[in-house]
């Protein structure tokens, strides 16, 4: 035999052995608590492995991967997992995740399969939500923050260039300061952006929003005002499902706003644009289709196995304005309509995201992830009326989507200590290991909040939380 035959055939036999082992895995994963702290041992062996000197057999690998590593989870695999947006890795993700890998191609340009595959991709991605799509008008990114960076550097880029500042040649030396109007709520990744593309944190002007009605009067106010002391209105961000609640800003009413303000509009959707999928609540979505970018992440509420995320535009050029660089070494594809991936975002070397993205959307087809959303919205208001009977929880505010946020009030805690509970609950129930949960802060104080995700969550996992949040509250009260 040759040296290669004896290498595929030692790759056939370990590749096997892990598939079994990641398949028992999964099958025992309802049955294993959610989470629990590693071991020390196990945790030493892992932050101490020395340096090999010689290599290790595949077969050793995977035995290591099995003992080491797939034991000792995030937890997000469960089905009484309800921490964060995370959800369970869909297995069709998780197969073509191995078969992306085996090709390892940097998908930037040339015809080959994964290129016009990520194409396909990223307008599934727009037809499943409902966003105008255009051939190059979004690719893939490695998640939400990453893709919002792409969509507001192209919203700074056409700022700067209405107000005759180019921003590429000359940087921000120079140009007028822009301004950023952002709801309250919306997800850290949007300052970072702002401060990473050197808009500057300070540059953000907060939406009015009222019980989720805009104050159109005052936003329109306030640009004038800032438009009157020399600064550039560039953009208004709105959110399609916030991190903390699940709540949908009035989309309507800010891209009426937008258009008539000449504002960019971006819509963060990373987790909540799925959303527009339940048709009982697909009307509070409207306005989506009118954004100038909007940013998706498949590795949320579709599965897919981090990392996939997803930047999508109404016109290709904004993005090709602000990014497209081409040395003589990269020219192959530059010339074409559409041109390279590598045009239109940060990254030169591209890893094969598209492969368990598709795998992940053709499993489920849109019926699929239709029901599942709509079941995933159905177990939030379930949660939010087990919760409402209960004497001691309070529910901070009504679920719009698949997240649930609300807080302990137990009989035993003196008022003036409800915060340092609430705000100790998260951790004490993660540590049980029955349910997993994590806390944020909600109009000011700590809050709960279960984000419901994973396909095989039941009623029974509902009960479960509010069981083992009322048992971690009572005994954190007594303390």
């Amino acid at each position: 035999m040759t040296e290669h035959h004896h290498t595929v055939e030692a790759f056939r036999q370990a590749g096997h052995a892990l598939v079994d082992g990641v398949a028992d895995q999964l099958a025992a994963l309802p049955s294993r608590p959610v989470w629990q702290p590693l071991p020390d041992a196990a945790r030493a062996r892992l932050l101490e492995l020395p340096l090999p000197e010689s290599g290790s057999t595949l077969d050793d690998l995977v035995a290591t991967a099995l003992g080491d590593v797939l034991p000792h989870p995030m937890g997000n695999g469960h089905p009484a997992f309800f921490g964060w947006v995370n959800s369970p890795p869909a297995p069709a993700g998780v197969l073509a995740t191995l078969a992306a890998a085996a090709m390892n191609p940097s998908v930037v340009s040339g015809d080959h399969a994964d290129v016009h595959l990520e194409r396909t991709v990223v307008r599934w991605l727009a037809e499943l939500v409902g966003f105008p799509h255009a051939p190059g008008a979004g690719l893939l990114t490695s998640g939400a923050s990453a893709a919002t960076i792409v969509c507001l550097a192209g919203a700074r880029s056409r700022a700067l260039a209405v107000a005759g500042h180019d921003v590429r040649e000359a940087g921000l030396s120079g140009a007028p300061p822009l301004v950023a109007y952002v709801p309250a709520e919306a997800h850290s990744c949007v300052r970072r952006a702002l401060e990473l593309l050197g808009i500057g944190s300070g540059a953000m002007r907060e939406v009015p929003l009222d019980g989720g009605r805009l104050d159109a009067a005052a936003l329109r106010a306030a640009i004038a005002a800032d438009r009157a002391r020399g600064a550039v209105p560039g953009m208004l961000i709105g959110s399609a499902g916030t991190v903390n609640t699940g709540a949908i800003d009035p989309l309507e009413a800010l891209a009426d706003v937008a258009g008539e303000e000449g504002l960019w509009f971006h819509v963060d959707g990373a987790y909540g644009a799925f959303g527009v999928l339940d048709p009982g609540i697909a009307d509070r979505f409207r306005g989506m289709e009118r954004a100038d970018s909007l940013t998706l992440d498949p590795h949320k509420w579709l599965g897919v196995p981090v990392d996939a995320g997803c930047a999508l535009v109404r016109r290709g050029d904004d993005l090709r304005d602000a990014f497209s660089l081409i040395p003589p070494y990269l020219r192959q594809g530059a010339g074409g309509e559409v041109g390279t991936f590598a045009e239109y975002g940060l990254e030169q070397t591209r890893p094969f995201r598209a492969l368990k993205t598709w795998a992940t959307i053709a499993a489920r087809g849109r019926a699929g992830i239709v029901e599942q959303v709509v079941r995933a919205n159905a177990l939030a208001r379930e949660l939010a009326e087990m919760i409402r009977a209960e004497s001691e929880l309070e529910l901070a505010s009504a679920p719009e989507t698949s997240i649930v946020a609300f807080r302990a009030c137990p009989a035993a805690c003196p008022p003036e200590r409800l915060e340092e509970l609430n705000q100790a609950l998260p951790g004490a129930v993660q540590a049980r290991g029955r349910a997993f949960v994590t806390g944020t802060i909600f109009d000011g104080r700590e809050t709960l909040r279960a984000c419901i995700l994973h396909p095989e969550t039941e009623p029974g996992h509902l009960r479960l939380l509010v069981s083992e949040v009322l048992e971690a509250a009572g005994e954190l009260a007594l303390e």
